[in-house]
Parts: C-alpha cells; sequence; structure tokens
C-alpha cells in the first residue's frame, strides 16, 4: 500500500507536497469530474499552462484572482494555477446573481479573471482567461514558476462571507494557515496515512471547501460533485460508490438528504461541519456506529479549529486540533472554568486569516491581541460563538453572542437580509428571523411593514440580488413591527409564518395530494398549478420531505430530480402520476441495517 510521509510539526507548503507527489505517482488519478479525469501529470501541465497564462496577462505574486467557473475539472486545475502564478484566488460561484458576483469582484480588486463565460459580471478592464488558456511556452524546463514556493503570509483566497452591514466582506487567509491546517488534521488522525479518494462537495464559496479540494496537494484522488449529482441523493451516493469515496464533507441538513439512500451500504468517513450537529442526529451516527468526525471552525480560522468523533451520549465540540488554541473568556477576558459556565469562545494560532481586506476597523474588533500568548504580537479571533464545559469536561456549543446563524452549511448575517429586504421600494421596516418549519428544516422568514407589498414580487426581488441561502422562504406583511422598550425590533416577539396545513388525507385525488403536500411542507395556504417549487421558498431539504410524503402516502417510486426538474406544480403532478402508473415504490433498507454494513 502506498503511504505518505509522516506529517511533521515543520509545515511544508502545498505547492512543494504536490510537486512531490507529481514527481513520484505522475500516473495516479488525482481528479474525476462530470467533464472527465486527471492523472497528476496532466493535472501538473494544465495548472503549469494556465499559471504562466496568468502571468502572462499581468498577474504577480500577491494579486487576487477571481474564479468563475460550474464544478467542472477546470475548477481544481484554475485554483492551483492561480497559486502557481503567486497569487490568491477569490471564488465567484456563477450560481450567485450578476450583481453580488459583481460586487465582490470590484471588493477584491481582482488582476485577472477564470472563467468559462466571455463575459462574466466583473469590473471592465480585468482580463479574463479561459481555463484552458495556454501561453506560449518559451520558458525553460526548469522555469522559477516551477519552483515557486509561498511564503506563509502570503495569501492563499480571499472568500466573503455575510456581512451585518448589508454586503458581503471577503476573508483573506495566508497559505501557511492553509498547509498548518492540513498538517493538523494529518496530526489528529482526521486523514488517513494512506492516499483517500475525497469527494469534494461544498461550494467553492464556501470556506469547507477548501479543506476538501487541497488534499490534492497530498496526493489524495479529488471527486469533484456537479451541481446535478450533489442535488440528487441517488446519484451522489452511485457515485461515491463508483469512485470509492473514503471521505466525505457535509453539513447536518445534507446528511438528513443521504441517510436513506446510504442505508445498507458502506458509508464514506464523514467529515461533518458547517453548522451544529442535533442531538438526534448525533445519537443517530453514534448509535450506527458510521465513522464520523464533528468540525467546528469559522472562516477567520481556516476553516476548521476543533474537532471530535462522533460518539458518546451527546454533541460537544471536542478539542483543538494540533497548534490551535482555544479560550473560553468572559466579558473582561477572563478564563471561565467552571462547569456548566457560558463563556465566548476565542481561537490562536497559525490558522487565524489575515483579516477583512478593506475593513481596518472591523478586523480590529475580532482579531485582538492574545493575552496569554508568549510570543509577542500574537493575536486571538472573537468567533461570537459562546460554549461552555460540562460536568465530564466536554467543550459544549450554547449559541451565538449576536444574530449571525447557520443556515444549510452557510454563515448568514440576518442583518445583510434585513438590510436587502428593507431596501426594496414600498417597504418601509424589515425583519428576518430563522424559523424552524419541521425538526431540522431551518428557514429564513422575513417580516415587513408598508402599503400594498405582495410578498411574491418581493421575494422575486431579492432574488436578483442575493444567492439563494439568503432568500427568505416566506415574507409577511405586518402592520407594525413589534418593538422592545427601547425602540428596537423585538425578533422575538414576532409571529411565526404561516402555520402549515395538515398532512394530507388518506382520500383525495392525487393531484390535491400533492398540492397538500406542498402547502404542508412549505408552509403555504394558496397554491396554483402555476406556482415554481423553489420560488415558493422551496429547498433541498424540504423537497426531500416532499418526495417522502408522498413515497409513503401514494407508495410510488420518486426522485428529488422529478421535483426539481418539474417547471411548476402541475408539471411534478404529472410525474407523480407516472411514478404511479409504473407501480409500487421498492422497499428500502432501514437505517438499523446499516449498524452491520458500515464496518
Amino acid at each position: 500500500m502506498t503511504t505518505f510521509a509522516e506529517p511533521s510539526t515543520v509545515t511544508a507548503d502545498l505547492l512543494a507536497r504536490l510537486r512531490g507527489v507529481v514527481a513520484a505517482h505522475p500516473g495516479r488519478v488525482a481528479v474525476h469530474a462530470v467533464d472527465g479525469s486527471l492523472d497528476f501529470a496532466e493535472l501538473d501541465r494544465r495548472t503549469a499552462a494556465l499559471a504562466r497564462a496568468l502571468r502572462a496577462a499581468g498577474v504577480r505574486r500577491g494579486d487576487r484572482v477571481g474564479v468563475h467557473l460550474a464544478r467542472t475539472a477546470d475548477l481544481p486545475v484554475a485554483l492551483l494555477a492561480t497559486w502557481r502564478a503567486g497569487a490568491a484566488y477569490v471564488p465567484l460561484d456563477p450560481a450567485y446573481p450578476a450583481e453580488r458576483i459583481a460586487f465582490m469582484a470590484a471588493d477584491a480588486r481582482l488582476a485577472a479573471v477564470v472563467s468559462a463565460d466571455a463575459e462574466p459580471p466583473v469590473p471592465a478592464g480585468v482580463p479574463v482567461l479561459h481555463p484552458a488558456s495556454d501561453a506560449p511556452d518559451t520558458e525553460a524546463p526548469e522555469a522559477p514558476e516551477a519552483r515557486f514556493a509561498p511564503h506563509p503570509l502570503d495569501s492563499a483566497y480571499v472568500i466573503h462571507t455575510s456581512g451585518s452591514t448589508g454586503r458581503p466582506k471577503g476573508v483573506e487567509v495566508p497559505h501557511g494557515a492553509v498547509a498548518d491546517l492540513v498538517n493538523a488534521l494529518e496530526l489528529s488522525g482526521a486523514y488517513r496515512p494512506e492516499p483517500g479518494v475525497v469527494a469534494w462537495n461544498a461550494s467553492v464559496s464556501f470556506d469547507a471547501s477548501v479543506q476538501q479540494w487541497v488534499r490534492i496537494c497530498r496526493g489524495d484522488t479529488l471527486v469533484v460533485i456537479d451541481d446535478a449529482q450533489r442535488a440528487e441523493p441517488a446519484r451522489l451516493v452511485a457515485l461515491l460508490a463508483e469512485h470509492g469515496v473514503t471521505d466525505l464533507d457535509l453539513t447536518p441538513s445534507h446528511w438528513q438528504l443521504l441517510r436513506e439512500p446510504l442505508a445498507g451500504v458502506r458509508v464514506p468517513r464523514l467529515f461533518m461541519g458547517g453548522e451544529p450537529v442535533p442531538a438526534r442526529t448525533w445519537r443517530e451516527l453514534a448509535d450506527a456506529r458510521i465513522d464520523a468526525l464533528n468540525l467546528y471552525g469559522p472562516t477567520e480560522c481556516t476553516v476548521d479549529a476543533i474537532t471530535t468523533p462522533i460518539t458518546g451520549p451527546g454533541p460537544h465540540l471536542g478539542e483543538p486540533l494540533p497548534g490551535v488554541r482555544a479560550h473560553l473568556l468572559d466579558g473582561r477576558l477572563a478564563p471561565v472554568t467552571a462547569a456548566g459556565a457560558v463563556g465566548e469562545l476565542y481561537l490562536a494560532g497559525p490558522g487565524l486569516a489575515h483579516g477583512y481586506p478593506g475593513h481596518p476597523g472591523l478586523t480590529a474588533g475580532r482579531f485582538t491581541a492574545d493575552p496569554f500568548a508568549t510570543e509577542p504580537g500574537a493575536r486571538m479571533y472573537r468567533t461570537g460563538d459562546q460554549a461552555r464545559r460540562s460536568a465530564d469536561g466536554l467543550l459544549e456549543y450554547v449559541g451565538r453572542v449576536d444574530r449571525q446563524v447557520k443556515l444549510r452549511g452557510f454563515r448568514v448575517e440576518l442583518g445583510e437580509v434585513e438590510h436587502a429586504l428593507g431596501a426594496l421600494p414600498a417597504v418601509t421596516a424589515a425583519a428576518v428571523t430563522l424559523h424552524e418549519a419541521a425538526p431540522g428544516d431551518h428557514r429564513l422568514a422575513g417580516f415587513v411593514t408598508g402599503a400594498d407589498l405582495r410578498p411574491a414580487d418581493l421575494l422575486a426581488e431579492l432574488r436578483r440580488t442575493l444567492p439563494a441561502h439568503l432568500v427568505p422562504s416566506t415574507v409577511t406583511v405586518l402592520d407594525a413591527l413589534p418593538l422592545t422598550p427601547n425602540g428596537k425590533v423585538d425578533h422575538a416577539a414576532l409571529p411565526a409564518p404561516a402555520a402549515p396545513a395538515a398532512e394530507p388525507a388518506a382520500q383525495g385525488g392525487v393531484d390535491e395530494q400533492v398540492a397538500e403536500v406542498w402547502r404542508t411542507v412549505l408552509g403555504v395556504p394558496d397554491i396554483e398549478q402555476t406556482d415554481d417549487f423553489l420560488s415558493l421558498g422551496g429547498h433541498s431539504l424540504a423537497a426531500l420531505r416532499v418526495v417522502h410524503l408522498l413515497r409513503r402516502k401514494l407508495n410510488v417510486e420518486l426522485q428529488l430530480r422529478d421535483l426539481l426538474d418539474a417547471a411548476d406544480l402541475a408539471g411534478f403532478t404529472a410525474a407523480v402520476r407516472r411514478a404511479a402508473a409504473a407501480g409500487p415504490a421498492a422497499a428500502r433498507p432501514t437505517l438499523t441495517a446499516r449498524r452491520e454494513a458500515v464496518r
């Protein structure tokens, strides 16, 4: 069996590690994607060619390059080429609205953009390179770029997160922090020493993607999951089996989509993060003896800082990764040591980001001097997360000190959504809360005041400027927003969104039962045949609930794709009728059948 060199406390840069893998194993598969596969030799050739093209376009060390690509083999090529050119990459997800992409591109001051589109929504004058670009090869075989080694403080990427001021803010992370993350996960045992097959599941705009795709630099094979495969649990599970995936990173919300298709088959090691693991999910995984890790860490601390196996009686964060220092502090920065006492979590160590480019005040407010460090100038990051030590000494997540929430793995500042909603014409005031429509099904709920407002029109406007995860599922028009005694919006006093209708009765025609399931899951009182599921606030988890309800009530074999591909309620109802005509649903194994299959 091929093994890697033992990780050490002296962290090698990831480009150097990749060069070692290319030299030792050029024929090993590096990338599987919907558009083909690459071995390490071809990966090296393509990244070198694109790096030359970036330098020919004027990209220099310390610049930033936008990456505006779908989830194909071109994506890891572009990210590595950006590093080889000495620049930091800035993900520009093509699924985001053009206005938001344009803002992020301008905010990052890009030197170039890699895109398959001839005219991506970036500022005029920024060079646009196709991922297959290849500058004339006039360099010697031992070109300087082939030996380029980033300084640990050189920027590796800038990822934009939701901002409480109404605009996304960039987080700038150095190369040394990314290399230290990989090294720490190796030392902790989260990464096995032998080569693995890693599913790249997260969006490149989500910081969890970093922990997934950079594993190619240590010799792992990367399976790039495209959007269509990710949206259909059965297809995703088939893909995992086809390529023998050993490691899958996902959120607890995504696990709810995959738990049934994975029943009875071998489950990869699960890297679960992005949001707190619910107690019921923790018990389910622990009882089934599934190999799973709980990973915690903010974007500002390079993805992951604390981890633990998902075992034992209930959710907890675990202990810091090697090199990470975690402090539980009170409001005066004094350690909180009593069992059960709540404090705020501060993180320190080599994984800290540089900060928020262009926002020195915001950076200074979150990255503060570390009074517990022995080295001068050390910083710590104020996470805004509250935690406590249990009687058994376990570090447990409690909540937030602010209004930031996690929704299906994405960090959401409710203030940003409120700002966008309040800026719409005729809206006089706006508030947004996180609502749990059903166990594990969290959604944003908007509330507005104003004259002659139509919730459907407001949601349509928001979709033009905000990515899907920031658009509320519902908007409720109120006469006035409830206020606290000091005149601020009382978010706790906001009414619940419209209560879902009762579950469909066993009797009634197929058309009525399908419509009633939509009303139940989406929590809307009225639905037309021309309504679109996603436009009514539906998402992948809600779609799976629809499919499960109808499979159980009508005993039909439905796939998630049947719902997501349907143009409207009428189209989906027709698909349900076709499934009913094809015969009853096949029996599926239950979760309990997984106990033996996973070992």
